[in-house]
């Protein structure tokens, strides 16, 4: 299931319910089908989320070879897949108090 944010100030975002329910979590926020962040929210969700970024251990990078002897290709770490919405919280939150950021999925995750 996909999860997909959008910005009142910025584009949008998609990304897998399970990688949106884990930044949602670090962040202090339910699972719900709908959700919003108000701009006094963004923030504090942005450190949040740069706090569990920095506590999290990412798959090392290595150089192992699959089974036909090419490079496997790297893994994407939490640290990636926060950006976006990172990002987004802060480019928001800095736009006025009528931003805002919703959250949509077809049921709750």
């Amino acid at each position: 299931m996909l999860v997909r944010f959008v910005s009142s100030e910025t584009g949008e975002v998609l990304m897998f319910a399970e990688t949106a329910a884990a930044l949602l979590q670090a962040i202090g926020k339910e699972t719900t089908a709908r959700g919003v962040f108000t701009p006094p929210e963004m923030p504090l969700a942005a450190e949040k989320l740069r706090q569990a970024v920095a506590q999290s251990e990412d798959p090392p990078e290595d150089e192992e070879l699959d089974e036909k002897g090419k490079k496997k290709p790297p893994v994407v770490g939490f640290r990636q897949r926060a950006w976006p919405l990172i990002d987004m919280l802060e480019r928001t939150g800095r736009t006025g108090r009528d931003a805002n950021i919703i959250w949509e999925a077809p049921q709750a995750f």
